[in-house]
């Protein structure tokens, strides 16, 4: 195996080899299995490379590992890591609409992404058009739209759009498709095989896995990169060696956790599903939710994250307080379950209008399962509930 490359098999790696080896920095003085940590902000010029490395360019050792392994596991040609999922976000924006142009987003977004759009690019000048489904989105599309942008499976209504016809439709009109893929993981999805040209992920939430980094990332081709690059270095959200290191670590067992995660999650959906207190449960594994055939045709796994609403919207806080074992906190994503109320933490940016017409109600509850026993969540919320 050669210095920063993925094993010559012969064959293609499959997902659980590649987030073991892909990308690793073999270190030819000490020989190690992992990645050494390269902390410095200043290195040699000229050196062997060629090029300037600094942090902020994107191109130190331990910031293109993760890169590499992140790129491998999505199918793209590149990546970039940055410091928090919204700025890879609003970097991407930033960088491909200017003043005049038009973007598509799919109309339930993450709360932060919508808030971003609606308070801060349109002040750039970007008209932004939201649309609920596919048909929507191409109705929506001008002479002047420039980028197309959805989340499949969506925070926290947990709906999936057509990503193959999606995709189709950006390449008929030469716009550039962007897909938040932060709730599948590579593990369960990969856009970018389904024609998909960008692909952003909360690295903070499955990839790093443990709620204890904030990153995100953007894989796409290496012209793409190459283009965002540009502006990523002016922007400055990069993110810095010991923590590129702690994402590499987490990724090596994002394979196995989202095994957990998928087998946990259909557990607690039917269980929610049969329950009194619950009156609908938001989880494509689920053949009753409205998009379950597409996320079926289109993902490995369907994922950990549900949504569940109560049939009584103020026993919220007591479901809250009464959990032992599942943990009431803003994110998502880890190893340990972790339970919020939308309406007042991912979406709270939002207008009481704009949840509305999002249909994130007062009694809406988002549920990041996590590796636990499902036996033993599913008896903490059969006891929260009662």
């Amino acid at each position: 195996m050669s210095q920063s490359a993925q094993p010559r098999t012969g064959h293609a790696l499959r997902p659980d080899t590649l987030c073991i080896h892909a990308g690793t920095h073999l270190d030819p003085a000490t020989g190690g299995a992992c990645s050494p940590i390269f902390p410095s902000t200043a290195f040699a010029y000229p050196n062997a490379t060629g090029e300037n490395i600094y942090p902020r360019y994107y191109n130190v050792p331990n910031q293109r590992v993760v890169a590499r392994k992140l790129a491998a596991l999505e199918q793209g040609e590149d990546a970039l890591v940055f410091g928090s999922g919204m700025a890879a976000i609003s970097t991407l924006l930033l960088t491909f609409l200017k003043p005049g142009d038009h973007a598509v987003f799919q109309a339930d977004l993450y709360g932060g992404t919508q808030h971003f759009v609606t308070r801060e690019l349109r002040a750039f000048g970007v008209e932004a058009t939201f649309a609920r489904d596919e048909a929507a989105i191409a109705a929506a599309a001008r002479p002047t739209t420039r980028l197309i942008y959805i989340e499949s499976p969506s925070n926290p209504l947990l709906r999936c759009f057509d990503i193959a016809a999606v995709a189709k439709l950006g390449r008929a009109r030469g716009v550039l498709t962007v897909i938040d893929n932060t709730f599948a993981t590579p593990i369960n999805q990969n856009p970018i095989a389904l024609g998909f040209d960008v692909v952003v992920h909360s690295a903070t939430k499955y990839l790093n896995g443990h709620s204890d980094l904030n990153a995100g990332v953007v894989v796409a081709s290496a012209e793409i990169i190459r283009r965002l690059a540009e502006g990523a270095i002016n922007h400055g959200g990069m993110l810095d060696a010991h923590a590129c290191a702690q994402l590499e670590r987490g990724l090596k067992t994002l394979a196995l956790r989202m095994q957990r995660h998928n087998e946990n999650a259909g557990r607690i959906a039917r269980f929610l599903q049969e329950h009194p207190a619950v009156v609908r449960v938001n989880y494509p594994g689920l053949a009753t939710h409205p998009s379950h055939a597409v996320a079926a045709a289109q993902m490995r796994g369907f994922g950990g994250m549900l949504s569940f609403e109560l049939a009584d919207p103020g026993r919220v806080d007591q479901l809250l307080t009464r959990l032992r074992v599942i943990f009431p906190a803003l994110s998502l994503g880890g190893v340990e379950s972790l339970i919020c109320i939308p309406s007042r933490t991912s979406h709270r940016t939002l207008t009481l209008a704009e949840r509305q017409q999002a249909g994130i109600s007062e009694g809406l509850v988002r549920l990041s399962v996590g590796v636990e026993d499902g036996r033993d969540l599913q008896q903490d919320l059969a006891q929260a509930l009662a």
